[in-house]
């Protein structure tokens, strides 16, 4: 009996220049394509999606598993929504006064639109603020 052996799927480079070359096949069809699937006893193929979304984010570098912040305690990570509370005040957290690097004291401008809030550092040139 001829039997098949399972494929060795593609892994970093050679994987992710693999998929971006399948263009506008399905996922399915570009992991089998990639060799992540396995035969079955009956000869079926099953395609493993998990490997290869795992494979595929691991070649391409990005950082899923939880990293501990700059202050080496986890937590919640910036989400760049905030509500208002129940008093009426909106608290900007600490992650995004850390980000820009503000400290206790410092003082904003406030200037409302119709559906904005504009904060304005005071004393602080625009060129030192702008980072996108």
């Amino acid at each position: 009996m001829n039997k098949k052996k399972n494929p060795e799927p593609l892994t970093g480079q050679e994987l992710v220049e693999k998929v971006k070359a399948l263009g506008n096949l399905s996922k399915e069809e570009k992991a089998r394509a990639c060799g992540y699937y396995t035969l079955t006893k009956n000869g079926i193929e099953r395609v493993n999606m998990m490997k290869f979304l795992n494979a595929l984010i691991d070649a391409e570098g990005i950082e899923l598993d939880g990293t501990t912040g700059t202050n080496g305690r986890g937590g919640r990570s910036a989400s760049y929504r905030i509500s208002v509370q129940s008093n009426g005040n909106l608290l900007i957290g600490s992650a995004y006064t850390k980000k820009m690097g503000l400290e206790p004291g410092d003082e904003f401008e406030i200037s409302l639109g119709r559906k904005h809030i504009h904060l304005k550092q005071v004393g602080v040139s625009g060129e030192e603020l702008e980072e996108d």
